[in-house]
Order: structure tokens, then sequence, then C-alpha cells
């Protein structure tokens, strides 16, 4: 699939992205290229292959699960101008 300078121009103005008009013709080009290799990873036979989170097959180093701050919340609530059951109160934004 190959796109035209009108089609570039198209898409241009619903993204709205100013582009130069001596520019048009490579843009044309270049996203061409992309298309047509979308196209051909798309038509790359898959379907005995097995879908995979991460190409590497390596773990993740996980640290222990533990508390290192103290539980400051009664002091960090004197600082709000409002207060409720432990939770900020804040003036409603929306109806």
């Amino acid at each position: 699939m190959s796109l035209t300078p009108e089609e570039v121009k198209k898409i241009a103005f619903l993204a709205r992205l100013a582009i130069k008009e001596e520019s048009i013709e490579q843009y044309s080009e270049d996203l061409s290229g992309i298309l047509h290799l979308v196209d051909q990873m798309d038509a790359a036979n898959v379907e005995d292959i097995e879908p995979m989170a991460h190409p590497q097959d390596a773990m993740q180093r996980l640290r222990k699960d533990e508390v290192t701050e103290i539980n400051q919340r009664e002091k960090l609530m004197e600082n709000a101008p409002a207060t409720e059951n432990g939770l900020f109160l804040v003036p409603k934004v929306l109806d």
C-alpha cells in the first residue's frame, strides 16, 4: 500500500500537523515504506508460535517487600485545610 501526497495532506490535517509543501513527497515515501513493512509482518506465518512477554528468558530481581518509613499520616494530615476519616477533603470540580 502506498500513500499519495493528497492522503498525506489529509492525514496531516486530521493529526493537526503542519507539514511543509516540499516535504510531503518524502513523507509519502516514508509512510508508504512503513505500511509496506507492516504488510510484510502481517503476512508472516505465526500459527505455531507461542506469544511471549519478553524476548529473553530473564528473571527479574526483586527486593524484599518491607516497610522502610514510619507512618506519618496524622502529622501530614495536620497540614491539610480539611480532612475527614483520615482522607483529604477537596472542593468538588465536576457536577
